[in-house]
């Protein structure tokens, strides 16, 4: 466990939910993890009690990704957790593949609505339905990308454009219908009311949901007890800005009580979500720190990744490094403190101005 994870308090100790079961961590929530096929190896979803014009059920909040293996885990948590009650809705926290994966098959399993914000709906449904190489994972533009900002070894190259169906590959196509969630808004769902704080910075517009009257945060990928939440820029937008909106939209969930369960989508739920977030400013403070210092010399974002990142990443976590590294290196650059030039080699540099 790091310092920083140390500092927080875990009411449930080590404790998390079996495969196929859940585990409830408040009145009418439970727990349930599903597996992923990356370093960051899970991803924990919920079930919230629910009850819509007299009929009492589930809502699921996030969804996995769209893989036989985490299709079989849900019918075995229909089988064992849902006390004969049906699902009467899907909400999804944000548009990455790991939360809106099978949301189109359990909508469709379920006949149920999916709830989520506009903008994340609208993205998930344009690159599901073709391999447009989303998120800077793949295909001919997202080798361009990377190229521009140093990634130029052939190797590397021809695995980013092998990888351009990496988005549909997760993803099946949502419904052509949605439920929209907007900032400021509040869920009903069954006997509580869940307020909506978008978010900004990890995905287009990220909704967490927060119940006061639980003092449980749904956090979505917003806040995380023991790694720090991707901010990137990736090729869908190039000359992005997303650190300050990230940082910023932190700032929302100062006004929650301080004694609030954080039910995080990676990691374990957990309270001081203050100190979560004073950490997470120190710690992109740092890191914008440290980066400045480094373009004493000019350096592209690939330059940057091993002094930001000190172990070996695969290709998969060095297309997120270089994603986060060209977020500090933006931020410094909007900023008024470095200057971005591109070289006779068509390489991006950043120095000190």
């Amino acid at each position: 466990m790091n310092v920083n994870e140390a500092k927080l308090v875990y009411p449930l100790g080590d404790t998390q939910p079996e495969p196929g079961f859940a585990l409830e961590v408040a009145p009418g929530v439970k727990w349930i993890r599903m597996p992923l096929p990356f370093a960051l190896d899970h991803i924990n979803l919920w079930l919230l009690a629910d009850e819509i014009n007299g009929q009492k059920g589930w809502t699921i909040v996030d969804c996995g990704i769209a893989k036989d293996p985490v299709k079989a885990l849900w019918e075995e948590v229909f089988r064992n957790e849902l006390d004969g009650l049906p699902v009467l809705r899907v909400v999804v926290t944000h548009m990455h593949p790991d939360h809106v994966g099978l949301a189109g098959w359990l909508c469709e399993k379920h006949d149920v609505p999916l709830y989520m914000s506009m903008t994340d709906y609208y993205v998930s449904r344009m690159w599901s339905s073709q391999p447009v190489g989303g998120a800077g994972t793949g295909g001919d533009v997202a080798v361009r990308h990377f190229s521009r900002h140093g990634l130029t070894d052939p190797d590397s190259q021809e695995k980013i454009r092998a990888r351009a169906t990496y988005y549909p590959g997760l993803v099946c196509t949502p419904p052509n219908r949605f439920c929209r969630l907007m900032d400021g808004d509040t869920l009903r769902i069954g006997n509580n009311d869940w307020q909506l704080i978008s978010g900004y910075g990890h995905a287009p517009e990220h909704m967490a949901l927060y119940s006061p009257a639980l003092k449980v945060l749904i956090s979505g990928d917003m806040v995380l007890p023991r790694i720090s939440t991707n901010v990137s820029v990736f090729d869908h937008e190039p000359d992005g800005n997303p650190l300050p909106l990230y940082l910023k939209s932190l700032d929302k969930y100062l006004a929650l009580d301080e004694d609030t369960l954080v039910l995080p989508s990676h990691g374990r739920p957990f309270k001081g979500l203050h100190e979560r977030i004073r950490q997470q400013h120190e710690h992109h403070a740092e890191r914008l720190a440290e980066v400045l210092a480094l373009c004493r010399q000019p350096m592209s974002a690939k330059d940057v990744v091993p002094h930001m990142f000190r172990r070996e990443l695969d290709l998969h976590q060095l297309t997120f490094a270089m994603g986060e590294a060209l977020a500090h290196l933006h931020a410094l650059h909007f900023e008024g403190k470095l200057k971005r030039e591109t070289g006779s080699d068509g390489i991006v540099r950043f120095a000190v101005i």
